[in-house]
């Protein structure tokens, strides 16, 4: 993708008159935390390779706190809303946020929009909930989310009537690829009309596949839920002779919960995901490893993403869900079947044991690492709204928190490079074939 210094560039709704009520310091090093300049940057890129270009000029808005902010906090009245599919940490990023606003920024009037994009829409008839103190109070102990989810998009023309009727300034859009465009359609119509309300977005997904993002939140939960389950397969395959514990996991379109699950646990033998294709059948196809591992060791361990191997079914699914997205076929039961046919015809005794633990990945608590990042990933979220910064997400890049355009980031999907170093120690933990082709 080819990138220029402009695609970093955030909008923001205009200048910034107010002083802000953090009381934060510019001086260094006098025991105070410090404001954020908008000229602080983070470069894109850190690394360069033989004969490739450094571009230094490709630079990332530091995110953090500014001295002087946008909108005047007596006046103002936030809105947030979550969308998609639940993930680990919905909550912690909805309690972060409003104690920012609440306690920190002094906003009395913080609204939540139910199940998604719907709840804005007055047709849908669901009413927004005013948020206290008392209403946020345990909900980080909770996983889901308090405010609901909901796939589907709705006319942006009509939800931005809706913000301007309830009075919203900012609008915080917790979610996915989908939730991300939803927030750009809107901030593209706030602008239309030349409204001042400001559009942040803040990325989830357990699938961590959102480009210039290095992780979302929920991620690192759900790979812990992975790890288990893939213990529970362990468990099963060396109880029984030449047992097979097989997962399925989240990963429509990347691997990273497969492949970093794999990691997590130690156990896998083989990993299957959407971006490294394989054969079935054949000499060196995965149903002919999978006999010899049996026969080596006596039981097998096999993780596949959900999107992996699609192109093992006849046909192409046209089926989408309400986010727009490709439902794929069921690779999960389809090597189930063909495992159990291939090994019928040998003389080895086997059991095969298969585990789908897709929604318990999502609906848990996050954990401890998870919880940390949601709220630092809130309170940048709030620092970013009160600035006045819009049509922006929230993301973690080197390590620091920066500001994205979202368009930037929904311009494509990320995925695992079957060329990187992740995927050269997944197969280094299997013990698999980097490819698994038929000869």
């Amino acid at each position: 993708m080819a990138l220029s210094p402009g695609d970093f560039k955030v909008k923001c709704l205009g200048a910034r008159e107010y002083q802000s009520p953090l009381g934060l310091s510019e001086k260094p090093d006098d025991g105070i935390a410090n404001y954020v300049h908008d000229n602080t940057c983070v470069l894109y890129q850190v690394t360069s390779a033989e004969g490739e270009e450094f571009r230094t000029e490709l630079k990332m808005e530091r995110a953090g706190p500014r001295k002087h902010i946008y909108f005047d906090p007596s006046k103002t009245c936030a809105g947030m809303v979550t969308c998609g599919g639940l993930s680990p940490g919905l909550n912690n990023v909805i309690r972060s946020m409003f104690l920012e606003l609440h306690y920190k920024y002094q906003i009395k009037d913080v609204i939540g929009f139910r199940y998604g994009y719907r709840g804005i829409n007055p047709k849908r008839g669901i009413d927004p909930v005013v948020m206290t103190p008392e209403f946020i109070r345990m909900i980080h102990r909770e996983g889901g989310s308090v405010l609901g989810c909901s796939r589907g998009a709705e006319e942006p023309s009509v939800l931005v009537d809706s913000l301007i009727s309830n009075g919203i300034n900012i609008l915080f859009c917790i979610g996915g690829d989908g939730t991300l465009k939803g927030a750009h359609a809107i901030a593209e119509e706030v602008e239309r009309r030349g409204e001042k309300i400001a559009i942040v977005g803040v990325p989830k997904t357990i699938d961590n596949d959102i480009a210039f993002v290095y992780k979302t939140f929920g991620f690192d939960s759900a790979v812990g839920i992975v790890r288990e389950a893939l213990q529970a397969a362990h468990t099963e395959a060396v109880g029984a002779p030449n047992g097979i514990g097989m997962v399925k996991v989240m990963g429509r379109d990347s691997g990273f919960i497969a492949a970093y699950g794999t990691l997590a646990s130690m156990e896998v033998n083989f990993c299957l995901i959407p971006e490294v294709e394989f054969d079935l059948h054949g000499k060196g196809g995965l149903l002919d490893l999978v006999e010899a591992r049996l026969r080596k060791r006596g039981h097998a361990v096999i993780v596949v993403a959900e999107g992996a191997g699609q192109k093992l079914f006849e046909g192409s699914s046209s089926a989408t869900d309400q986010s727009g997205n490709v439902l794929h076929q069921d690779i999960g039961l389809l090597l189930k079947d063909e495992i159990n046919a291939h090994l019928k015809k040998t003389d080895l005794s086997f059991s095969v044991k298969y585990i789908d633990p897709s929604y318990i990945i999502r609906s848990v608590p996050a954990n401890a690492s998870d919880a940390i990042f949601c709220e630092n990933l809130a309170r940048n979220a709030v620092h970013a709204g009160m600035a006045g910064k819009t049509d922006v997400v929230i993301g973690l890049w080197h390590g620091l928190y920066v500001h994205l355009p979202v368009q930037l980031v929904t311009s494509a999907r990320k995925t695992v490079n079957p060329e990187s170093y992740l995927w050269r120690n997944v197969t280094g933990a299997t013990g698999q074939p980097p490819v698994m082709r038929s000869k």
